[in-house]
């Protein structure tokens, strides 16, 4: 089994929704972010992940701790993630770029996508939005 380090974000917008994401030629959705650098620290990695995926620059102060979680891969096979997880206010909208091929809100109570990544569906959702 590999385990991949990465960093990932809750961007929530004024509405209150969570933003989810899909790379290209996969079917997860899941949070932005991405594997860290050699020598980047959870929150350059993210920054920098958020910038390429989406043309968006939040500096560190903006992001706050949501927590560390272990789960499965959504998209690779016998690999398991270690994921630093930040939730930040989404100051403006955004679209996808880098090796994004989609974008989809999700607010508390809607229906989930059948295809969500283990991390949001065991651990992410249910600390968001417990009674959802």
């Amino acid at each position: 089994m590999t385990t991949l380090t990465i960093s990932a974000a809750c961007l929530i917008d004024d509405a209150g929704r969570l933003l989810l994401v899909r790379k290209r030629n996969t079917q997860a959705f899941m949070l932005p972010g991405g594997k860290a650098e050699p020598g980047e620290n959870a929150i350059t990695a993210l920054t920098r992940e958020l910038q390429e995926e989406l043309n968006l620059s939040l500096p560190a102060a903006a992001l706050q701790p949501l927590g560390q979680f272990r789960a499965a891969a959504a998209n690779e096979a016998d690999t398991w993630i270690d994921a630093s997880v930040f939730q930040a206010h989404l100051p403006h909208s955004v679209s996808a770029a880098a090796e994004l091929e989609e974008l989809r809100w999700l607010a508390p109570g809607d229906a989930l996508p059948e295809a969500l990544a283990p991390l949001l569906r065991e651990h992410v959702l249910p600390l968001l939005w417990p009674m959802a």
